[in-house]
């Protein structure tokens, strides 16, 4: 294996070694909702003595867990929302998600992207081909639409020959529907630990309140996609 070979492998070799070390420490169990609602009155004490570094902290935490691709990372959106209120949660897990996406984005680039879009077949070529064509609207509907793990979204775009700007950009400004709607959940977490009732996440996102906005921007995303093939039919 050639010196330029592994140094394209080596960030991806990093972030397993990441992930693997993750889960070899037992990190699953601190980043779980039954750990927040046995450890909420000492976050909450960190949070009040701390505030700054706790929140700093929380930034690069998620970052990291984004960055190596923890499935289980968008637990940490409620541990946002719970030490930090609604909005000032969402804005930090609005940073760590962007900045962990982006790092998996160009781990993943670096590494596969020139090799994979070689040996794509032809239904991953025409895929290729309607993202270069409408790619920034195809990146959002990717971020908005909540039945795709946030890892999974993370690490396809850079299988194809996207732009950096547009993926940041679909990641920043699509993830802040779901960065609220958790943060939120989040705010209201000792109350609901109170009452002796459990989060479901799952039932949530089903909500009328919850998903009828997040169809709308998916909508007005695709709007763009829909027009451009309409204007090639008639020119």
């Amino acid at each position: 294996m050639s010196k330029n070979t592994l140094k394209r492998l080596l960030p991806i070799g990093v972030i397993a070694a990441g992930l693997i070390g993750f889960f070899a420490l037992g990190g699953p169990d601190y980043i779980s909702l039954e750990s927040l609602k046995e450890n909420r009155e000492y976050l909450a004490g960190l949070v009040d003595n701390n505030f700054l570094i706790a929140f700093l902290g929380f930034i690069a935490l998620y970052m990291v867990l984004v960055g190596i691709s923890f499935p289980g990372a968008g637990l940490l959106s409620i541990f946002g929302g719970f030490l930090f209120g609604t909005l000032t949660g969402a804005a930090g897990i609005l940073i760590g998600a962007t900045l962990g996406a982006c790092i998996i984005f160009w781990a993943v680039k670096l590494a596969l992207g020139d090799s994979m879009a070689q040996k794509m077949g032809p239904y991953m070529q025409k895929f290729e081909a309607g993202l270069k064509q409408n790619e920034l609207s195809y990146l959002f509907v990717l971020r908005l639409i909540p039945i795709f793990p946030f890892f999974v979204v993370n690490v396809v775009p850079a299988l194809f020959d996207v732009k950096f700007r547009n993926y940041f950009i679909a990641t920043l400004f699509g993830i802040i529907p779901g960065a609220i709607v958790f943060a939120s959940i989040g705010d209201g977490a000792s109350a609901i630990f109170e009452k002796g009732e459990d989060l479901s996440l799952k039932g949530v996102m089903l909500e009328p309140r919850v998903l009828l906005p997040i169809i709308g921007l998916i909508t007005l995303s695709l709007i763009p996609v829909f027009y451009n093939k309409y204007k090639a039919k008639t020119a």
